[in-house]
């Protein structure tokens, strides 16, 4: 069995977000006397931050949201012994025309970052990934410090990064232990991605969450998710 010091987590957020998102894991993992350390994209004021592995980890975790797995470098990757996803996805925009809505809203949402339109844009979007839920309950992000013109080109960025994300991501540990988080009413990643996901990790555990969105606004799921790992990632 793993010592508690020698199990480290890393946590990356998706589009829009930041690492303040990860403050109730990281509390709760120090209590295991576990580390935790965030990936930070850098969309508002936070500065960019590419975490990496203490020398003296041996259980590696990554937990990331939607598109978090997408924006680890392959090298976190490669050293990690397990994995968590968040209402996340291989394929984020489906293959044939069931992915042609999905194309379309990426254009106009790339076409109104572009036109300075970054604020109302990220209103709406936390909002639809909040839902059934208010967006009142989501942590604090880089909306609430203002989007920095550097922030405005990874936003963009990252957009693309979504529209031609396939398969898993570079380095990604598919023979360790692997927990899906789905949500099930999630507005924002279509089911067909959802599914394509499960088929690329047959051997994955999977949760659905009832009555939450995108942002899986569940308080209780930090603990459940870290109790997952302490029994299926020894």
């Amino acid at each position: 069995m793993s010592s508690p010091s020698s199990t480290h987590l890393i946590g990356m957020h998706g589009w829009a977000g930041d690492q303040r998102s990860w403050m109730p894991w990281a509390e709760l993992a120090q209590q295991r006397g576990w580390g935790f350390s965030c990936g930070e994209r850098g969309y508002g004021g936070l500065e960019p931050q590419d975490p990496h592995w203490p020398a003296s980890s041996q259980r590696r975790i990554v937990i990331a949201h939607s598109l978090g797995p997408h924006l680890m470098a392959e090298a976190i990757w490669q050293q990690a012994t397990g994995a968590v996803l968040l209402a996340s996805f291989g394929r984020f925009v489906p293959a044939g025309r069931a992915g042609r809505p999905l194309q379309m809203a990426l254009r106009s949402m790339r076409q109104r970052l572009e036109a300075g339109e970054a604020a109302p844009l990220l209103r709406e979007f936390l909002a639809r990934a909040a839902e059934p839920q208010s967006a009142d309950l989501l942590p604090s992000g880089p909306l609430e410090q203002g989007i920095s013109a550097k922030g405005l080109e990874r936003l963009l960025a990252d957009l693309q990064r979504l529209e031609v994300s396939r398969g898993l991501p570079p380095g990604f540990p598919a023979q360790g232990p692997v927990l899906i988080v789905e949500a099930a009413q999630d507005q924002i990643v279509a089911p067909e991605s959802r599914a394509a996901l499960r088929a690329e990790l047959p051997a994955a555990s999977v949760w659905t969450r009832e009555g939450l969105g995108h942002s899986l606004l569940d308080p209780s799921l930090p603990k459940d998710v870290l109790s997952w790992i302490d029994a299926a990632c020894d």
